[in-house]
């Protein structure tokens, strides 16, 4: 809901719904199913000494369709609560991680690796 605006002709009532928060971030944890742990990074500076220090903000954001993975960058927008943790919606994948899948990696290359040395042990050996 947001805020009633009287003074209109009767019947006539319009609701104006506040403006809600858009904030870009990174994922970083995508385990939980539908849900995005986004950190967002800030820089304060001391107030004594003036040096800028890095601080973050953590938000938990709600995916519904699974779409972002870990090292994303994310744009998400407040909501209301759904959950204890959650207040959060993510709007869109700004950017893809570059991160390589290791042992995803590993496990082709080792299965493609064996077949071909087979084949290639054998042409040697003949």
């Amino acid at each position: 809901m947001g805020w009633l605006i009287s003074g209109l002709p009767a019947g006539k009532v319009k609701s104006i719904d506040m403006a809600k928060k858009l904030m870009i971030g990174v994922v970083t944890s995508d385990k939980m199913d539908k849900t995005r742990r986004v950190e967002i990074g800030r820089l304060v500076k001391h107030p004594k000494y003036g040096k800028f220090i890095r601080r973050r903000t953590i938000c938990h954001a709600h995916d519904e369709l699974n779409d972002s993975h870990l090292g994303d960058t994310v744009e998400i927008i407040e909501c209301r609560p759904k959950s204890k943790m959650k207040c959060w919606d993510l709007m869109r994948v700004v950017s893809r991680s570059k991160q390589v899948d290791l042992s995803a990696l590993r496990s082709g290359v080792l299965s493609g690796g064996d077949s071909n040395s087979d084949e290639a042990g054998g042409s040697e050996s003949s």
